[in-house]
This record gives C-alpha cells, sequence and structure tokens, in this order.
C-alpha cells in the first residue's frame, strides 16, 4: 500500500462485528485459564498478553502501522521519544561499550548520552555531520556497538548524509540508529538508505496535537547480529534472566532486537506508552499524510519570507536553494522536510526574545511539530545544559529561533511575524 494508505488503513484488520476505530484495552492485566497457559506466554512460547508493562494490545496495533510506515519488520512503543533513544541503544551497548553520534542532535539526547549514559559507563564520540569519511571512520574504536545520527537535527535543521554514516557503521560492523522524528516516514524512510534502527519522539508530527507524549524503535531487520556475536552477545548467546532465550535463534534478523527491548529494557525499566496515549497517536497517524505537506508547505512559505527580511541575519531550511543542505535534502526529502525554521534575529540573544515577546499567533512552548504555530529560543531552554562552545558544535547559537510552522494560514503567519519583527 501506499503510505497515504498504510496512515490511514495499517496496523489494524477489524473481523465481523469488531470496533472500526482500533480499542483502548485499558487494562493492565489478562487472565488465563491455567498456569501452564501463561508460563508459554513468559517462557516466549506463545503470543499474548500478560501484563502491560510489557505488551499491550492497543500498542501493538500502532506500533505495527508505525513499523509498516517505516517498511521495518518489528516495532515497539515507548513512554517518550526519550525513552526510545535510549532503548534503541542500551539494548546493544552497556558498561565499557562506544557509540559514535553526529554533534547535530536534540539537546535532550546530548545530555542523556553525554552524561546520564556516561555515568553508566558507555561513552560517546561526536562527531561534525559534515565530516569527511577519513574523519568520520577514525572514530571508531574495537568496542563501538553503534552510530546515531537524525534525519534532521533538532533544532539545527542539519540534513544527515545516510548513507555516508551507514557505509562507516557497517565498515565497523555496527548498526546504524537514526531518530526520523522530524522527516516521518511519509518524507524520509531511513532503511531504504542503509539504516538499521529508527526512533521517533511520536509526541511530535505523528501525534500532531499535542495531546500525548510517546515514541517508538522500528526494526528494519537486515542487521545481521549473528555476524558479530562477540560484539553483540546480548542478541547472540543464551538470556540468563528470561529462561536462556537466545533471542536471533529464537525470534530471527527480523524479531530479535525488539522482543529482546522489551523483554528486558521493558520489563526492568518500564517505560510503556498508555494504552490511551496510543489511541491518541494512532488519531494522529491517520491524518500524517495530509499535514506533513502543509507543514512543509507553510515551512517553506515562512522561510522565503524570512530569507529578504533586513532584520534576520540568517536562515536555515533546506528547502531554500541557498541552504548548505538542500542538495542532502533533494535526495533524502524531495517531498519536503518538515515544517521547521530555525533563524536568528540581527541583534543576537536579546532581539530574539524583543522578538518572540510580541508573537501573537506563534506561542512560546517548549514543544515542536504539532498543529498550532509555536516557537522556541533554545540556547535558554531545551539546550541551556550546554556551554558556548557544546551550543556551536551542535548547530545551536545562542541567537538562534526555532519556529515550527503549523497548519494555519501562511499569509497570517508571516503576518505574525513581519509585526513582531517591526518591534525589533
Amino acid at each position: 500500500m501506499k503510505q497515504d494508505t498504510i496512515c490511514v488503513q495499517g496496523g489494524y484488520t477489524p473481523g465481523n462485528g469488531e470496533p472500526r476505530q482500533v480499542p483502548i484495552i485499558q487494562s493492565t492485566t489478562f487472565k488465563y485459564a491455567t498456569s501452564e497457559d501463561m508460563g508459554k506466554l513468559f517462557d516466549l512460547e506463545a503470543d499474548g498478553y500478560f501484563y502491560s508493562r510489557l505488551q499491550n494490545p492497543t500498542n501493538d496495533i500502532v506500533a505495527k502501522k508505525i513499523c509498516e510506515l517505516e517498511g521495518g519488520t518489528a516495532a515497539m512503543l515507548t513512554s517518550s521519544g526519550q525513552a526510545a533513544t535510549f532503548y534503541a541503544i542500551f539494548n546493544i551497548a552497556s558498561c565499557g561499550d562506544h557509540v559514535v553520534s553526529s554533534a547535530s542532535i536534540y539537546g535532550g539526547s546530548y545530555n542523556l548520552f553525554a552524561v546520564t549514559m556516561k555515568r553508566m559507563g558507555i561513552e560517546f564520540t561526536f562527531v561534525d555531520p559534515d565530516c569527511t569519511e577519513e574523519e568520520l571512520n577514525a572514530a571508531f574504536r574495537p568496542n563501538t556497538k553503534a552510530v546515531f545520527g537524525e534525519t534532521i537535527a533538532n533544532p539545527a535543521l542539519t540534513v544527515l548524509d545516510i548513507e555516508k554514516f551507514a557505509k562507516a557503521a557497517h565498515r565497523h560492523g555496527v548498526p546504524l540508529i537514526i531518530d526520523n522524528t522530524f522527516a516521518t516516514p511519509v518524507n524520509c524512510r531511513p532503511f531504504e538508505w542503509g539504516a538499521d534502527i529508527v526512533t521517533h519522539s511520536t509526541t511530535k508530527y505523528m501525534d500532531g496535537h499535542g495531546a500525548g507524549l510517546g515514541g517508538c524503535i522500528v526494526d528494519s531487520g537486515k542487521f545481521d547480529w549473528t555476524k558479530y556475536p562477540e560484539k553483540f552477545p546480548g542478541l547472540c548467546t543464551p538470556d540468563e534472566s528470561y529462561h536462556g532465550v537466545t533471542y536471533t535463534e529464537r525470534f530471527g534478523l527480523g524479531g530479535a532486537f525488539i522482543t529482546k527491548a522489551t523483554a528486558q529494557l521493558m520489563r526492568d525499566f518500564g517505560s510503556m506508552q498508555a494504552p490511551s496515549n496510543a489511541f491518541l497517536l494512532n488519531m494522529g497517524l491517520e491524518s500524517l499524510h495530509v499535514r506533513m505537506k502543509r507543514h512543509c508547505e507553510n515551512g517553506q512559505a515562512v522561510a522565503e519570507f524570512l530569507q529578504n527580511h533586513p532584520k534576520i541575519a540568517w536562515v536555515n531550511y533546506s528547502g531554500l536553494p541557498g541552504n548548505k543542505y538542500y542538495a542532502l535534502a533533494q535526495k533524502y526529502l524531495p517531498n519536503g522536510s518538515c515544517g521547521v525554521v530555525s533563524f536568528g534575529v540581527k541583534g543576537g540573544r536579546q532581539a530574539a526574545e524583543t522578538f518572540m515577546k510580541h508573537l501573537k499567533i506563534a506561542a512560546i512552548e517548549t514543544h515542536v511539530a504539532d498543529a498550532r504555530t509555536c516557537c522556541l529560543h533554545p540556547a535558554s531552554s531545551t539546550h541551556r545544559q550546554m556551554n558556548d562552545a557544546e551550543l556551536a558544535a551542535a548547530g545551536v547559537g545562542a541567537d538562534l529561533v526555532r519556529l515550527s510552522c503549523g497548519l494555519e494560514a501562511s499569509e497570517d503567519l508571516i503576518a505574525d511575524l513581519a509585526q513582531a519583527l517591526e518591534q525589533v
């Protein structure tokens, strides 16, 4: 099916007399006739549900839809995009291991990697996304377990050269994990360019209405863990914490990664998405293909207006022909990137704050990518834990304003920007 049809119909086909809408299974537990029946579930010998911390029917339906949209083999929902990022890496990296990451990523992910996961004994090397192949290869170590990047970085809007990073990762026998939140599978499917695992903050465009937190991990099923059993013992050797199951043997390449993340990480950390949130997420997915077109149209119109405004120092939007990432965007995002525009107001931090204070339609929020236009000054909010050098490496200057164009009329958005800039 086409992406448009999967958005509407994917993941769930009701039978005769069954609910047309995805049902909310708002239950923590599930009943079985015998202990033997439940034991088969605990041994991963039968399909079914016993406790919603691990799996829930509503969540599985929605995860299946996202899996179909990305072209993967298995997927799972998490309570947030941050949980999805953590699970995706911690599923294959542990104390004493190393990960290569693009430096141009979401500030929360950077802090997770550079501070929290470092305390867990996992070291990260951050590389310039525009680095040469030689510089990228030099970042790998014998204990490297994964490479991480974002299709479109938040908020720097760097467009990652997915093929370059995928080739480097595979050359060193590790998977490429891509956060595809901003592009969504409507505008880019990273698996088609060599990525192995995809994560999402479903809180953003997938939900689309700021109604429910959530995340998702999708496995391509293409990375052969069994070629590197010494690198990935958690997938290739018996898991004594789960009845000695060897995930690659029992579930194959298409199911091993997600099953392990569910049986181990979701069991132990419990970052499960609520079924009610999964229901809201599915409602958003049904219109994702329609909304993304409008977000991109508004982003393009706003970027073109700002580019020609005398009080704007610079504009970063990959849809502008003169943009640094225009060529990469034409390759990976030919139908549009997203509705987020980054720019600098002449006069720096103070001018940016004055401009934002006078906006009437765009609200100042720690959010992005929903139906309503919002804006943020990342250096004083989402990225405030970074010093100036780290901000520069992540492509987030002190003057940067991130504007997320919603679904309003572009003419109204431009008029609002114009009147606010008059106050600077």
